[in-house]
């Protein structure tokens, strides 16, 4: 399709807590074991300890590791896994702890909601009668390098404050967040986001908006071990091994027994389908998000709805009067929009084909469109200068209009529901707050833009240029960690690019060329260079989401859509 204008962790975190005066009934923050399990260890505590009966510790290194630090990674693995007995022999044996009393007094002050306590322990020495220091460790916890303790206090205190709303104490929680919190923390923006907890109106709710970091954070790794650290570091090995594979297309875990590696012949490199049923160009393919559905829309005006795997047609939606563009799948595949050249924007019940709704006629072509992640609202954007983002229910009522001049050529929304991208038909990217519908901030890309698409951990935008060049932006530090360049000269048409594979792991787009090009997310390596459509560009390409080994592509070359995987046979629609 021509391009308009052309002739384009941290522990605990979401746990609130009940109470201040005892053990919530639900999970604890972070630092509730410090086991660093889910279990209590019978373990004493600490990695300075001393020796035992079986003679002094061995300070040898293990194959290069402190085994100090091995050793207690170990106990704590062990307790993890409900081996108490033999991590407590590990521990008697090797002479190593997994963590101090000071330590443990403090877990258990929290856990009880002795904030007074928890506080000296952090900072201070605690005292008996007459003054006189009952800690063996009187500095308190270690703590990291230029640990700012008004922070500290302040997450201690909001702890106490999630715990007290938790338990629909919101008297006592007001308190605390004025007298305790506002007069530590000068982050207004943070302030006013507590406040707004006051109105979660259940436990769960709370949960799910709360923002716990974990007091633990800040202390020393050397006497508060980070929770889990042997299942972690475990994950990070499988994560790099994963990283160096260029093929693994596989949601499987790898086997930690052997070194990882994938074979090519298991990727989809192979045409096996080449459906020819569109009367014209085919600009747009998309799998339903369970993937047993494809829809294609082009110049001819259809959008055509195929079953999967058999690719036969279950639906042809042909009431446009001009070229579709783009079609959007409700997060439950139960309807479709389609976006058309005549202007309007159509819903579509995707089980039957039947139209439910026709909004009323935009002032230029509808260009996309993208659903709520609940499923009851979708936005359209447009290329007029008015209408041109707007928000309607499933009834075809609108719900909200931005009332911006910028004229809209892609969409994209986060799968939580949080951001709202917008990228204009010239250089710019938008991004909204999707739950405010506050614009956060705009970019300048200084070139033509193609299309726009959002990852599905809700953190990457894939941005394509039209000068060839995909950009992997993050939209938490606004940084630009990856670029993937192709050798296609583009600028004309519009060319969509999209994440694929088993957990996202490529990326891929099109080309004016015809090719199909497929990059290693991790390491922007370009792994394939396949051939797609090779009397037309390829505009579009389109992962399926629940099977790895297969996508569609969509081509300019009259009436053309193909499907890549692991088979061989290749077969022509009439």
């Amino acid at each position: 399709m021509r391009a308009e204008g052309e002739t384009s962790s941290s522990n605990g975190t979401s746990r609130p807590f009940s109470n201040g005066s005892s053990a919530s009934p639900l999970h604890k923050a972070a630092i509730s074991n410090s086991t660093n399990g889910t279990r209590k260890s019978p373990v004493a505590t600490n990695g300075a300890s001393g020796t035992n009966g079986h003679g002094s510790k061995n300070r040898q290194s293990y194959f290069g590791h402190d085994r100090g630090e091995v050793t207690r990674i170990l106990i704590q693995a062990l307790t993890d896994l409900g081996y108490n007995g033999a991590a407590a022999g590990l521990s008697q044996e090797s002479g190593y702890e997994l963590e101090s009393p000071v330590v443990a007094a403090f877990r258990n002050a929290v856990l009880q909601g002795e904030w007074a306590e928890a506080e000296e322990l952090l900072f201070d020495t605690l005292t008996g009668e007459g003054g006189v220091s009952i800690s063996e460790h009187p500095t308190g916890l270690v703590l990291q390098d230029g640990v700012d303790k008004d922070v500290m206090r302040f997450w201690l205190r909001q702890q106490k404050f999630l715990e007290l709303l938790e338990q629909r104490d919101t008297g006592r929680a007001l308190m605390v967040l004025r007298l305790e919190l506002t007069p530590l923390y000068q982050d207004t923006a943070k302030l006013h986001f507590l406040s707004s907890l006051l109105m979660c109106q259940s436990a769960d709710d709370l949960k799910a908006k709360a923002d716990w970091d974990g007091a633990d954070e800040c202390i020393s790794p050397s006497v508060m071990l980070p929770e889990h650290r042997l299942a972690i570091l475990l994950q990070q090995v499988k994560h790099n091994q994963i990283a160096n594979c260029l093929y693994h297309n596989t949601a499987t875990s790898p086997s930690l027994y052997q070194d990882h590696s994938c074979d090519r012949n298991n990727f989809p490199v192979r045409t096996i389908l080449e459906l020819e049923d569109h009367s014209g160009e085919v600009w747009y393919v998309q799998f339903s998000h369970d993937g047993t559905r494809l829809a294609s829309c082009g110049g001819d005006g259809t959008v055509i709805i195929y079953e999967v795997p058999s690719f036969k047609i279950l639906h042809t939606l042909a009431d446009h009067e001009d070229g579709v563009g783009s079609v959007a799948w409700s997060p439950d595949d139960s309807m479709i929009v389609t976006c058309s050249q005549d202007k309007r924007a159509r819903l579509w019940n995707a089980h039957t084909g039947e139209i439910k709704r026709v909004l009323n006629r935009f002032g230029e072509p509808v260009s996309s469109c993208v659903w709520a992640p609940d499923g009851h609202s979708f936005v359209t954007g447009c290329l007029d200068k008015t209408r041109n983002l707007c928000q309607y229910n499933i009834s075809g009522d609108l719900i909200y209009d931005w009332h911006q001049s910028h004229r809209i050529q892609d969409l994209a929304v986060s799968p939580n529901g949080h951001r709202l991208v917008a990228m204009d038909n010239e250089k710019h990217i938008h991004v909204y707050n999707f739950i405010t519908r506050e614009l956060e901030y705009e970019m300048d890309l200084k070139v033509h833009l193609s299309s726009i698409s959002i990852s599905q951990n809700n953190r990457y935008l894939l941005i394509n240029k039209k000068d060839g060049q995909a950009r992997l932006f993050d939209l938490e530090t606004r940084e630009s960690p990856k670029f993937f360049q192709s050798a296609d000269r583009g600028g004309q048409f519009v060319i969509r690019a999209g994440f694929g594979g088993a957990n996202e792991s490529f990326v891929v787009t099109g080309s004016e060329e015809g090719y199909v090009y497929i990059w290693h997310k991790e390491n922007g390596q370009l792994i394939e260079k396949l051939e797609g459509h090779e009397k037309g560009c390829c505009s579009a390409v389109s992962w399926n989401p629940t099977n790895p080994c297969m996508f569609a592509s969509a081509g300019d070359d009259y009436g053309q859509t193909r499907n890549q995987g692991l088979g061989h046979p290749k077969s022509r629609g009439n």
